[in-house]
C-alpha cells in the first residue's frame, strides 16, 4: 500500500451568538424612545405633575366672573285704535289778488350799444409746409402768418400768443412778428412737431398790445396729418 498523507477536513467554524454593537445601539434607542413618548404622555394626562417642567399657570381667581348674555325681550306689539273723529274741519277763507296795474312807460328806451369790433381780424389758409421748410418734408407741423396795417404795410414787433391743447399737451407760447422773415417782413411761426397731426378747435391764435391787452378776438384753427395742410397760416390785419 501506498502511503498517503491523508488530513481530515476542518469543521466549518460557527458563527458567535454574540449580540453585535449595533443590534445592541438599536434595541437601546427603541428604550429611550419608548421612554420618552410615556414621559410625555404621562405629562398629557397629568399636566400638573411633579414631571412637568412647565405647568400651566394657576387659575386668576381675582378675575371678575364671566357676564352672562341675556336675550334681549321685545316688547309685545300694541295696536293703534282710530279714534272716532267727529269733527269737520272748517276750510280758511280765501282772497282774490287784485290786479296789478300796468305800467305803461311813453320813453322810448335806448337802444343796445354794439360790441367794439377787434381791432384786427385774422384769414386762415392751410399750405404745404414744404413751402417754407422743405428740407424737413412731411416731417414737420406749425402756425405761421404775417401781421399788416389797413394799407397792407407790415407791422413789427407785435406779440402772438399761442394756446390751447396739442398731442396731449397744453400750449401757451408766445413771439412776435418780424422773427420769421421767410413769410414776410412782420412774419412769426410756432412749431408744433414732426409728426402732423389732426384736431379740431383745440388751438387758437392771438395777437396782444404792448400792455397785454388783445388786439383781436381768440382765432380757433384745426390742423391736419395731411401733408398737403400741416402749416396753418395766419393773416392778421388792422380793420379800418
Amino acid at each position: 500500500m501506498s502511503n498517503y498523507n491523508y488530513k481530515e477536513p476542518r469543521a466549518p467554524k460557527k458563527k458567535s451568538s454574540r449580540i453585535q454593537l449595533w443590534d445592541l445601539l438599536s434595541m437601546l434607542t427603541l428604550i429611550v424612545a419608548l421612554c420618552v413618548g410615556l414621559y410625555f404622555v404621562a405629562i398629557f394626562l397629568m399636566p400638573n405633575s411633579a414631571f412637568n417642567p412647565f405647568p400651566p399657570a394657576p387659575p386668576n381667581l381675582n378675575l371678575p366672573p364671566t357676564p352672562t348674555i341675556t336675550a334681549i325681550q321685545l316688547q309685545p306689539t300694541w295696536t293703534l285704535t282710530p279714534a272716532n273723529v267727529t269733527e269737520t274741519p272748517t276750510l280758511l277763507p280765501t282772497f282774490t289778488l287784485q290786479p296789478s296795474p300796468t305800467i305803461v312807460s311813453l320813453v322810448t328806451p335806448p337802444l343796445p350799444t354794439k360790441t367794439p369790433k377787434a381791432p384786427f381780424s385774422a384769414t386762415i389758409t392751410y399750405i404745404d409746409s414744404t413751402i417754407i421748410h422743405p428740407e424737413p418734408g412731411c416731417n414737420w407741423q406749425g402756425v405761421g402768418g404775417t401781421i399788416v396795417d389797413a394799407n397792407n404795410a407790415d407791422m413789427l414787433r407785435i406779440t402772438i400768443r399761442l394756446v390751447g391743447f396739442y398731442n396731449g399737451k397744453t400750449k401757451n407760447e408766445l413771439t412776435v412778428s418780424s422773427i420769421a422773415p421767410a413769410y414776410g417782413k412782420s412774419g412769426y411761426e410756432f412749431f408744433l412737431g414732426t409728426v402732423p397731426l389732426s384736431s379740431r378747435g383745440e388751438l387758437y391764435i392771438q395777437i396782444l398790445d404792448q400792455a397785454g391787452l388783445p388786439l383781436s378776438d381768440n382765432v380757433y384753427i384745426d390742423t391736419f396729418k395731411d401733408c398737403s395742410k400741416n402749416l396753418v397760416l395766419v393773416r392778421f390785419k388792422k380793420n379800418p
